[in-house]
């Protein structure tokens, strides 16, 4: 595997790829048809000195990726909308308020809502369950533990959930085609279907074991900085998730350039993970992701820069399987 740079995610029927500071959001329509957009995207602090220090700059890439994500998925449900619908009355308010800019702010909106909710479901609620047994547990350490494998619990528990919902599993699926066309072009396998569907569809950088890497590296911060005041356990909690996800950044960042064992292991919860997160995609579905890669990354250039080898035209051809006599 060879580092490309290329990084995405799953939307709604659709992918977006980024490279850089281009993005393109692929998205299958209703007529079957595949529709691109290529936007540019340069960051919160771009051109920043933050952005090379270690620790810090994985804060602002987390939210970076927040807001590229949400931007990607109200492309991509913007061919899905339901044109019959009616505007409600904090549609017209929003749109009274904040004219042209009213999507872009309830967006914000919808992100911080979840922020505000993700946090209050992965580290307050653990913390409160947990405290529920202070009175028969005397060990803080042992509540320490107990506290973390909650939060692992519930994270894990939330991914199966809502794997149960048909629209979430074709994201899902769609997923394992933007991991699987990755893991193609970083093999220096030229960018066809066929090469696509035959790739993992689990990748080292993914952000499922990110978010792994938020649950465990909390566990070992929350283990060994303890205050005695439970308001200030829970602020404290709070106050150090931008420390987590600075931590977690670097972890991730390691992993998507380094195959050595260490690297594996520490990879291989993660790994783990993806198999609930990801799902085989069809050949239409590894078509969007190509479609994504090719609007912002030039492959045939990182095969020959990377690997030594051009690629002639001929090569992509997918040639058809031969039937069964």
């Amino acid at each position: 595997m060879k580092y490309s740079g290329i990084g995405g995610q799953a939307v709604l029927e659709g992918i977006m790829m980024k490279n850089k500071d281009q993005y393109a959001v692929a998205v299958r329509k209703p007529d079957g048809e595949i529709e691109v957009e290529v936007e540019h995207y340069t960051g919160i602090i771009h051109g920043s000195k933050l952005m090379n220090i270690p620790f810090i700059r994985g804060i602002f890439q987390f939210l970076d990726s927040l807001i590229l994500g949400m931007r990607s998925l109200n492309f991509s449900a913007s061919f899905y909308e339901d044109a019959e619908a009616e505007e409600t009355a904090a549609d017209k308010v929003f749109r009274k308020l904040f004219q042209d800019k009213a999507e872009k702010v309830f967006s914000g909106i919808v992100m911080v809502l979840s922020l505000v909710l993700a946090i209050g479901i992965f580290m307050v609620l653990p913390y409160y369950v947990t405290s529920l047994f202070e009175e028969y547990i005397r060990s803080d350490s042992f509540m320490a533990l107990i506290e973390g494998v909650l939060r692992i619990v519930i994270f894990v528990g939330y991914v199966i959930g809502i794997s149960l919902m048909k629209d979430i599993r074709r994201v899902y699926m769609y997923h394992g085609a933007e991991h699987k066309c990755i893991n193609c072009i970083e093999k220096g396998r030229p960018l066809t279907v066929k090469n696509v569907m035959r790739s993992s569809r689990q990748h080292k950088r993914c952000g499922t074991s990110f978010l792994l890497f938020v649950m465990l590296v909390s566990v070992v911060l929350f283990f060994f900085i303890r205050v005695e005041n439970p308001v200030y356990r829970v602020l404290i909690r709070i106050a150090l998730i931008p420390v987590i996800a600075g931590i977690s950044y670097e972890i991730i960042r390691l992993a998507g350039r380094s195959g050595n064992i260490l690297v594996r292991i520490i990879s291989a919860p993660g790994m783990w993970l993806q198999r609930l997160t990801t799902r085989e995609p069809d050949e239409s579905m590894a078509e969007v992701a190509i479609a994504a890669v090719e609007a912002v990354f030039d492959w045939k250039a990182y095969l020959y820069e990377t690997f030594g080898y051009e690629v002639d035209d001929s090569w992509l051809v997918d040639e058809p399987e031969e039937e069964e006599s």
